[in-house]
């Protein structure tokens, strides 16, 4: 069975944008900025590659809360390919990121993570050194509204 799980480590390009479906479910939206250097004959080269998250349900609430543009970050996901059309009605495809977990880069920073109370949502964590909006709150996990995913100790 193929596996496209992928990992990303950069810096956020835009804030999340945090949008509702029909039916009450968050998702929210935001651009990632990964750089590579590298050397080619003892010249420094810069190589940065952008890419689109999708972040659903309370993990894109907590991100719409707690993230903002500039911040670097930890992005676990899977690459999903989509349809659409534009505003011409010509038909195009995108790949994104749908973000199974999302967190501080701490190479160059530090973090406080506040958890949620139970049942309640779309409170963010604080983390990016001082940076983020303020909000209280941190990453739940599960998708049932409870404190911890059925399989895993809280920490």
């Amino acid at each position: 069975m193929a596996d496209n799980s992928v990992t990303l480590v950069g810096n956020i390009t835009r804030d999340p944008e945090l949008r509702f479906t029909t039916g009450g479910r968050g998702v929210a939206s935001f651009g990632l900025a990964v750089n590579r250097r590298y050397q080619v004959n003892g010249e420094w080269q810069d190589q940065t590659s952008y890419f689109n998250i999708v972040a659903w349900g309370q993990l894109g609430e907590n991100a719409a809360s707690s993230l903002t543009k500039g911040m670097r970050v930890v992005v676990s996901g899977r690459l999903e390919q989509r349809e659409y059309q534009n505003r011409e009605g010509e038909k195009r495809t995108t790949i994104e990121i749908n973000a199974d977990e999302i967190g501080p880069s701490l190479r160059w920073a530090t973090a406080s993570v506040e958890r949620n109370p139970r049942g309640e949502g779309g409170q963010g964590g604080n983390f990016g050194g001082g940076n983020s909006r303020g909000n209280t709150g941190g990453n739940t996990g599960g998708g049932d509204g409870g404190y911890f995913p059925s399989d895993e100790e809280p920490f």
